[in-house]
């Protein structure tokens, strides 16, 4: 597996990669991991995490090929996104290397969000390299910011198929090799017996048996939908005395440092303040991808509020907690919905960057308890249908071609 990320890295990726891992792992397949240089980087027993990798440039592309032929896999699984190798062209031309020092293995390249690198933004030596890889592979079917990725890929995991469409301008036919397998939850599952789990996390934070609790859960940056949601609360924690707000996760450090918000947290917590709603809300802060604390702080709430900017998919490995709890979620509808999302049966839609239509569904839900117990029950049976690790380690199994 070739990851830039991996934990103890603050990102959803980090997360995915670590848990598919542990559960390939589980069926007996023999992991090695090329990661960056990560400080106390997550270790397992059963996996081996090279953490070599400086700035995935093309003076390290040796590096990677040396390990590659020491390992000798049957697969090499490459998880992308242009902005999480910092845009360096080097990776999008790895699965051509790869098969020139290795002919029999197989490329699965997973692409955790279409977002090609941007070549534009590097140095002279940087687009001379890419200019030169897309001579020597070239020249049919060599994109400028995936390079020969999607060509010469054996497979591609998507994680979404709203991601299909961005791709296919790309490569003409990457919809043939496309597999979805949207990301289960990306924690431990904690204990539930009898509903102890409940108050089990409600000792933990603070909450009262009473308190109506409306969770946020995931990475904390811009585009989540958090301001308008906690610019919602203001409005419903007006209206209703027992509302409470709880803050599940902390900043994801790859995409601030990206979009250059590395404060965005204290944004956060300060427009709390601002909104005079400080002593609803709590903030749990991060919690290792490994234990199963975020499991017991969903497990506390009543609802789920995730308000995404651009709407709902299927990639949101937040949401797939979510229903993957049982918890009735609020979320927001983009332009285009894919057909697992079904308003009021196992989600509740409101528009996106509109307070007001989220204050609105809240209410309607602390108000309306048959109506959290219909998308409850519809939530579990999503859960079960598209985030199931069991049903997600089948398929990537039958896609790196072994024996599940």
């Amino acid at each position: 597996m070739i990851s830039p990320t991996f934990p103890p890295m603050k990102s959803g990726g980090a997360d995915h990669a670590y848990q598919i891992c542990r559960h390939l792992a589980g069926r007996q397949v023999e992991i090695d991991v090329v990661t960056s240089r990560i400080d106390n980087v997550a270790r397992d027993p059963n996996v081996s995490v090279y953490p070599v990798m400086q700035n995935w440039s093309w003076g390290e592309l040796p590096r990677l090929l040396k390990i590659a032929l020491r390992c000798r896999p049957e697969v090499v699984n490459i998880h992308f996104s242009g902005g999480i190798y910092r845009d360096q062209p080097m990776i999008t031309f790895a699965a051509s290397f790869l098969k020139k020092a290795l002919p029999d293995v197989r490329i699965v390249s997973l692409i955790e969000y279409p977002e090609p690198v941007s070549v534009h933004r590097l140095s002279g030596p940087a687009r001379f390299g890419r200019k030169a890889a897309a001579y020597w592979f070239g020249p049919r079917d060599v994109d400028y910011g995936y390079g020969t990725m999607l060509r010469d890929s054996d497979s591609i995991i998507l994680l979404s198929e709203a991601h299909l469409a961005e791709l296919g301008p790309h490569y003409a036919q990457v919809q043939d090799k496309c597999v979805l397998i949207p990301p289960p939850p990306l924690m431990r599952m904690s204990a539930n017996p009898d509903g102890a789990g409940r108050l089990r996390g409600r000792e933990i934070l603070g909450f009262a048996p009473n308190d109506f609790v409306i969770a946020y859960f995931g990475y904390l940056y811009p585009g989540k939908g958090i301001e308008t949601l906690l610019d919602a609360f203001r409005v419903l924690a007006n209206k209703r005395e027992d509302a409470r707000l709880l803050m599940i996760g902390e900043g994801n450090e790859v995409v601030l440092q990206r979009v250059n918000r590395p404060n965005y947290v204290h944004e956060l917590r300060d427009k709390v303040k601002e909104l005079g709603i400080e002593g609803k809300v709590v903030w749990t802060g991060y919690y290792p991808t490994d234990s199963d604390l975020g499991s017991i702080y969903l497990r506390a709430a009543d609802v789920c509020a995730l308000p995404f900017d651009d709407g709902v998919v299927l990639n949101r490995s937040s949401f797939a907690g979510a229903v993957a709890h049982g918890l009735p979620t609020v979320t927001t509808r983009g332009e285009s919905l894919e057909n697992a999302f079904r308003n009021n049966e196992n989600v509740l839609l409101c528009k996106p960057k509109d307070p007001d239509s989220l204050a609105a569904a809240l209410d309607t839900l602390m108000l309306r308890p048959e109506l959290r117990q219909q998308l409850s029950c519809g939530a579990l049976a999503m859960a079960r249908q598209w985030f199931s690790w069991d049903t997600a380690v089948d398929r990537t199994m039958d896609v790196f071609g072994f024996v599940s």
